[in-house]
């Protein structure tokens, strides 16, 4: 380059008063200059020496306009909180590899009121001063700060919201329900789960799993705490509806409205798109209408959170099957830009044994399902339930419910195997059912054409040496057990006659094809999501499918890019609990044993505000 005539960029690394000096010579020497700082402002220690400075002048009198001037400066761009991971190249063609943590607060819309921090619940110790005082997790580096807006500190991600799968802001909106603002908890909530009320009573809570307090004595009641905010805005006049984005043109197709469904609908409406959920059965919900019993997830709590995404302007319509009341084609010609598929798993797995087909015999989804639209079948007082996991569970615990005496869950696997969550097993147990392990079903039994009884053969393990479900018997070691009724929960299947006629693809464990990333099946513009396309989870997972339909489906119709930093690590580093005050966890009162008989009514009765 010719000494007369500076062209390029430099790059300035340190953002103290040298380099706040450098970076204003050189760019008023007409180079344009990037001025690299790791912290949230520019300043460095001189800004820290208000009053003492050597020269017994103040330091901030002397730096600010230096503040300013590099601020303004057409020249100068600052790249706060960044840093260099890697330089290449030669003097004079420099490429520079930088990382820049995140502010958690959008510059652009930053006026630097101070608003963020009178309402921040969390306090840290403030390390500009030392460590003297404690400054809020919303802060400004000191008053003076360029830029001048404010930043949030997040020490790492959170266990509980790194190990849920929506990845709930946990910490945060239990620390506001603290300070008493339930509102803008449940709104945190919402900005990841549309679901606060039907996840507090459903929810498996692996995020208690990891809770931190869990090394000091319990985990905090996670699952309670966002049921507890849920039913006070529920009860309130002035319930919580989602702000949405200004209306958008596309409308965009869910078939299903279980938990993926919702979730989808829920989010894109946020994005303002037009949404329709068409749904098989006459009831929304899905298997959270049809497949979770009343006494788990009462249907006016149901109703009341789908009647929020209702009043987001999603429209949902019921007695409408896909591949017959409406098809691909039919959709496309009303103008439906993109469709999502989430029909779930609503047909049980058979044993194909000897005499399945005798009367007597039911399927544990199908029972559910008819007991939830109340038309549940006359069960006899004995009562066989051949399943391990937590359908197996809902049946046996409803057919109590329904009259039954003497109930009866037999399954493959030991006690420590069995697939149903152990909270669910110990409820079952609690209420007088007999859990009977590593039996097999060999064949029905009957008499004069009726169901009397199954012979079971035992179970000698239920995986092979690879972990995989392969059962091997003893056929010489077998039992008897008599019922009126046998009721089998062994697993789901979903019902796919629609996919031939609409040219979509199953895959070869019996759901949907679609991308395992960006849930896109191999017919442009229609997604696959949920149970259908993963097999049976929870509740909480089909939330995070859904939410991540939501944002492959807005990508599509952006023409963005749909896996482009798609891929999420949710890594976490439990903090030191040593010195922590001992807080015992509060227990939630549950319905007596002796009022759960002959009725669904809800067994958790939740917590109150005291």
């Amino acid at each position: 380059m010719g000494q007369d005539n500076p062209i390029g960029s430099v790059m300035v690394v340190g953002a103290g008063i040298a380099g706040i000096q450098a970076s204003l010579d050189l760019a008023d020497s007409g180079y344009l200059v990037y001025l690299v700082e790791k912290k949230s402002a520019i300043g460095g220690v001189m800004a820290q020496l208000d009053k003492t400075f050597p020269t017994n002048d103040c330091s901030m009198c002397i730096i600010s306009p230096k503040l300013v001037e590099c601020g303004r400066h057409l020249n100068i761009e600052l790249m706060t909180m960044t840093q260099i991971e890697e330089v290449t190249g030669e003097p004079g063609n420099f490429q520079v590899r930088l990382l820049e943590a995140p502010r958690y607060v959008d510059m652009t819309k930053c006026t630097a009121c101070g608003e963020c921090t009178k309402v921040c619940p969390i306090d840290v110790p403030n390390l500009f001063d030392e460590a003297l005082r404690d400054r809020k997790a919303a802060f400004k580096l000191y008053p003076q700060a360029m830029p001048s807006a404010f930043a949030i500190d997040k020490r790492g991600t959170a266990p509980c919201k790194a190990t849920c799968p929506a990845h709930v802001s946990i910490q945060g909106y239990i620390a506001l329900i603290n300070q008493g603002k339930y509102r803008e908890a449940l709104e945190l909530f919402k900005e990841a789960h549309p679901f606060p009320a039907i996840c507090g009573r459903v929810c498996h809570h692996p995020c208690e799993g990891v809770c931190t307090r869990e090394n000091v004595e319990e985990p905090l009641a996670i699952q309670s705490l966002h049921r507890f905010l849920a039913d006070v805005d529920l009860e309130s006049a002035d319930k919580y509806i989602p702000e949405v984005e200004e209306k958008r043109e596309e409308k965009i197709a869910v078939i299903g409205s279980g938990p993926a469904g919702l979730s989808t609908a829920y989010f894109l409406a946020r994005k303002g798109y037009g949404v329709t959920v068409f749904e098989k059965l006459p009831v929304a919900g899905g298997m959270m209408a049809v497949g979770i019993p009343e006494y788990r997830l009462p249907r006016d709590i149901l109703a009341a959170e789908i009647r929020v995404i209702q009043e987001m302007g999603v429209e949902i319509k019921t007695g409408v099957q896909f591949g017959q009341d409406i098809t691909l084609e039919s959709l496309k010609e009303d103008g439906f830009k993109a469709v999502f598929l989430a029909t779930g798993l609503h047909k049980s797995r058979a044993l194909n044994i000897e005499g399945e087909d005798l009367p007597g015999n039911l399927e544990g989804v199908e029972f559910l399902r008819s007991t939830a639209l109340g038309d549940a079948p006359q069960l006899g007082k004995r009562v066989i339930v051949i399943g391990g996991g937590n359908v197996a569970i809902d049946v046996a615990l409803s057919a109590k419910r329904l009259g039954a005496e003497e109930i009866t869950l037999v399954c493959l696997e030991k006690r420590e195997e069995m697939p149903a969550w152990d909270y669910e097993v110990e409820e079952a147990l609690e209420e007088g059912i007999t859990v009977m392990n590593s039996l097999g079903p060999k064949r029905f039994l009957e008499k004069e054409g009726k169901f009397t009884g199954v012979e079971f053969m035992t179970c000698t393990s239920v995986f092979d040496d690879q972990c995989v479900f392969n059962p091997s018997y003893d056929e010489t070691d077998l039992s008897t057990l008599e019922g009126d009724t046998v009721i089998v929960a062994i697993g789901q299947a979903a019902d796919l006659s629609f996919a031939e006629k609409s040219g979509i693809k199953v895959s070869r464990k019996g759901g949907l094809e679609a991308d395992p990333v960006t849930l896109e099946t191999p017919l442009p513009g229609v997604f696959a999501g949920g149970d259908v396309f993963y097999g049976p989870k929870s509740v909480v997972e089909a939330v995070e499918s859904g939410k991540e339909a939501c944002e492959s489906i807005h990508r599509y119709l952006n023409g963005m890019d749909l896996r482009e930093g798609r891929e999420k690590e949710w890594s976490y580093e439990k903090p030191d609990t040593e010195g922590e005050r001992h807080r015992p966890r509060v227990p939630m009162k549950a319905l007596p044993l002796e009022d759960r008989s002959g009725n669904f009514n809800e067994i958790a009765l939740g917590f109150g505000e005291d």
